[in-house]
C-alpha cells in the first residue's frame, strides 16, 4: 500500500507540475503548483520527515502560493492568457529538459550511496531552531534575511509594473 501512495504522489506531483509549466492561464498555473507543493508535502509525511512536511506546508504551499495568487488577484489579469510559444522555443526547452534530465539520472545512477553504519538519531527542533536563527558560524538568519528583502523588491517591483500597465 505505501508503494502505491508513493507512485501516486510521484505521478500528482509530475502531472501538475507539467501542468503548471505549460497552463496558459496564469491563476491555473498557480493553482497548478498548489498541488504540486501539496503531494511534495505528502511524500514527506509518507517518509515520517513531520518537520519537513510541516515546513512545505506552511511555507511554500501557504504562503508562497498565496502570495503569487495575491500578486495575480492584485494586477487584475486573472483572465490574461499566455502566448503559445514557438517551435523552436518549445524544441529549445525540450532539448534542455532532455540534457538536465540526462545529467541527473547519470549521477542518480553512478553515485554510489551508501549508509555511514550509524542509525538515525532523533531530531531536536531547538536545535534546529537556533540554527535558522543564528547569526555567527553555521547560521542561517542572514540568507533568510536577504531572501525576504528580495521578495519584497520583486513583489513591490511587479506591482508598479502592473499598476503602470493598467494606467497606460
Amino acid at each position: 500500500m505505501t508503494i502505491f501512495m508513493f507512485y501516486l504522489m510521484a505521478a500528482i506531483i509530475i502531472v501538475f507540475s507539467i501542468m503548471s509549466v505549460t497552463s496558459r492561464r496564469i491563476l491555473r498555473a498557480a493553482v497548478y503548483l498548489l498541488f504540486a507543493l501539496l503531494g511534495t508535502a505528502a511524500i514527506y509525511f509518507m517518509m515520517e520527515y513531520f518537520f519537513l512536511a510541516a515546513v512545505q506546508l506552511t511555507l511554500y504551499a501557504g504562503g508562497i502560493v498565496v502570495l503569487i495568487v495575491f500578486s495575480i488577484l492584485l494586477t487584475g489579469r486573472i483572465e490574461q492568457k499566455f502566448e503559445p510559444t514557438e517551435a523552436r522555443k518549445a524544441l529549445a526547452t525540450l532539448a534542455a529538459v532532455g540534457v538536465g534530465l540526462g545529467v541527473t539520472l547519470y549521477t542518480i545512477l553512478k553515485h554510489p550511496f551508501v549508509g555511514n553504519g550509524q542509525a538515525a538519531t532523533e531530531v531536536n527542533m531547538r536545535v534546529i531552531g537556533k540554527t535558522f536563527l543564528n547569526y555567527g558560524d553555521h547560521g542561517y538568519i542572514l540568507p533568510f534575511e536577504v531572501i525576504s528583502i528580495l521578495l519584497l523588491a520583486a513583489m513591490v517591483g511587479a506591482i508598479i509594473i502592473a499598476k503602470k500597465q493598467i494606467n497606460n
